[in-house]
């Protein structure tokens, strides 16, 4: 053969932004000028921010994403290595504390376009029609303003826009299927499979995920490489990345990386007139906007609602309720593991690729409201030796043969929720990042 299959090999070009193994966007991209008043500011080009840039794009918006982080080349940027990819998550500066503080840092948020849709773990099973009146139901936590069936028609359509890869049939809360066909199983799935299989606990197998088990449009099928939380170099998860931004793109968006929003202002007659951003180098600008959407996630858009206090709107933005940042939630995340004689390699395979959901709704007979699930999970070497260190105290040469032992472990996860309390929350510390700009106390 004198040709590969997909042509010859091209050298690096500064005009060309590799977004996995064959899909790819030309730069420059379309750039509006600051004192042009678009049509919409985007704080955020992450899960959400990278699908509403594409959505208004089509509509025949003008828009900006800015972002704080970096637009990733897959290619050049990541790197097939656990302690390399650490920049991929939000690691600035935050404040945590409470009775039970949460743990910030690595793969709490993502700092770059995509956002946390780039190390997330492609985990995409549907909230319960239950989910959406747990007061009425169990007398905590809130009631959603909607009920399931308003939501079922998104859920369909990303499903298919990412797509996601599952069974034909997925038996809990509302009965569905997926559209692509599910993954093969690994061997930390088998493991979970014999176990449920041995108890008569029903089991789904091969996802959701939003991971491709099959090549689809410019994106090939996933290698199970085992790196899913740390940049998928292939192409085969889904991250807004390389599902919307592309297309955002081709549509006239631009997209402002490593440009950090300060400040929403506010004009005479309390409307938007832009946003207030530093550049990478600290300088200071101003982009004109009719409107602004802030989609920063959990944490930065509190706080960047709280840092545009202004007269009339001394508390922030959008909070006479005085509930910004309020009722924030996590997720109960533990982690079991247990050796088998045979080697698992629970790395070959996408991290949540089996599942039960059989314990998800209330049980009366438990001292507890709601449920939890129970899923594969694939943790790399490193973050296995963390989990050695916590659970068996293991140091030196103990922790390097529990190491050297990993192909033999599998790991599950048990999900639970964690209700709305109003305790739970982001306020400003007095601590400040590198822009001068007070940072979120958690």
């Amino acid at each position: 053969m004198k040709q590969p299959i997909l042509g010859a090999f091209e050298p690096p070009s500064r005009n060309k932004h590799m977004l996995g193994a064959l899909q790819s966007v030309h730069v420059p991209m379309r750039k509006f000028r600051e004192d042009e008043e678009v049509d919409y500011v985007i704080v955020g080009v992450g899960s959400a921010g990278g699908v509403l840039l594409q959505r208004l794009a089509r509509a025949g918006f003008n828009v900006v994403g800015l972002e704080a982080g970096p637009f990733w080349d897959t290619e050049s940027d990541w790197v097939s290595d656990e302690a390399g990819s650490h920049k991929l998550y939000w690691e600035d500066t935050r404040v945590t504390g409470g009775t039970d503080p949460l743990a910030l840092g690595a793969n709490n948020c993502g700092k770059g376009v995509g956002g946390g849709s780039v190390h997330w773990a492609a985990f995409t099973p549907r909230l319960h029609p239950s989910d959406f009146n747990v007061y009425t139901r169990d007398g905590l936590g809130a009631d959603w303003p909607m009920p399931y069936g308003e939501l079922l028609p998104y859920y369909e359509q990303l499903e298919l826009e990412m797509p996601v890869a599952g069974p034909a049939y997925y038996p809990w809360g509302h009965p569905h299927g997926y559209p692509y066909g599910p993954h093969p199983m690994g061997g930390v799935g088998n493991a979970l499979i014999r176990g449920c299989s041995a108890l008569n606990i029903p089991i789904s197998i091969g996802g959701p995920v939003a991971i491709l088990a099959g090549s689809h449009g410019d994106r090939p099928h996933c290698i199970y490489r085992g790196f899913c939380i740390q940049g998928c170099k292939v192409g085969a998860k889904a991250s807004t990345l390389v599902t919307h931004v592309p297309d955002a793109l081709k549509k006239g968006a631009e997209i402002r990386d490593l440009c950090m929003v300060s400040r929403v202002e506010l004009g005479k007659e309390g409307r938007v007139t832009g946003v207030h951003y530093f550049d990478d180098e600290g300088r200071p600008h101003f982009q004109k906007s009719k409107a602004v959407i802030v989609s920063g996630y959990a944490i930065e858009t509190p706080r960047l609602l709280l840092n545009s206090a202004c007269p009339g709107f001394e508390n922030g933005l959008a909070n006479s309720s005085g509930t910004v940042g309020r009722y924030l939630m996590a997720q109960a995340g533990n982690v079991v593991l247990g050796r088998f004689n045979e080697p698992v390699r629970m790395y070959k395979a996408p991290p949540a690729h089996a599942l039960t959901e059989e314990f998800y709704e209330t049980d009366p007979r438990r001292d507890f409201v709601r449920g939890f699930a129970i899923q594969t999970v694939g943790p790399l070497p490193i973050a296995f030796g963390k989990q050695m260190l916590a659970a068996k105290r293991a140091w030196g040469w103990g922790l390097r043969r529990e190491v050297m032992d990993y192909n033999h472990w599998a790991s599950f996860g048990l999900l639970g929720e964690i209700l709305p309390w109003a305790d739970n929350r982001v306020t400003l510390a007095n601590e400040v990042d590198r822009f001068g700009l007070p940072v979120a106390h958690v």
